[in-house]
């Protein structure tokens, strides 16, 4: 992007934390807009999250199927977890990966950040791809129920243009992926001990 953005820049006027959860910061600011005018802005502050696209060796994708309450129904969509403070994305990845699925991966490339939800949050989630996977032990959370699937790309798809993939991760998980293997967007791939 070329130039300068000053005439579409807002600026903080004052800022209030409306509600801290557990890892939600919900805020409300009252802001200077470029033309001198005030309104406010809502938002949740999150400490960020990551993705990983776990290939298997047989090409397959391994997900997972799990209830979401806020949508009152299970999801599917590939494993992810939040951050920890000052936590590294690729740690995080490895031990969601591990916990949520209980495959370790030998090779690991970093997609690129995704911001889901722009009007009302800033959390940006890590996108990794994860093969040369190896079948451990889950290790879930307390309270933390999933199944394991695995689909084909063509499968999730299908399932995408049914409307029947719906989380916004991972369609833009399966949007690198099919990118990557089309030969438009390169993956760096890194070995990890």
């Amino acid at each position: 992007m070329a130039g300068t953005d000053e005439h579409l820049v807002e600026r903080t006027l004052e800022s209030s934390q409306v509600y801290r959860g557990h890892f939600l910061d919900v805020r409300r600011d009252r802001v200077a807009l470029p033309d001198g005018a005030s309104a406010h802005r809502e938002y949740i502050r999150h400490p960020g999250a990551v993705m990983v696209v776990p290939l298997l060796d047989d090409g397959r994708l391994l997900l997972e199927r799990q209830y979401r309450y806020p949508m009152g129904r299970v999801m599917l969509e590939f494993p992810a977890g939040k951050l920890d403070a000052g936590e590294d994305p690729l740690t995080c990845g490895r031990r969601e990966l591990t916990e949520e699925t209980g495959y370790s991966a030998t090779e690991w490339a970093h997609a690129g950040v995704l911001h889901n939800a722009i009007a009302y949050s800033d959390e940006g989630i890590h996108i990794y791809f994860a093969r040369g996977l190896t079948r451990g032990e889950q290790k879930l959370d307390a309270g933390e129920f999933l199944e394991l699937v695995t689909h084909t790309a063509a499968e999730l798809d299908q399932f995408a243009a049914r409307g029947e993939l719906t989380d916004a991760k991972t369609l833009i998980g399966l949007m690198w992926l099919q990118r990557w293997q089309q030969g438009a967007w390169p993956l760096h791939w890194q070995p990890v001990a």
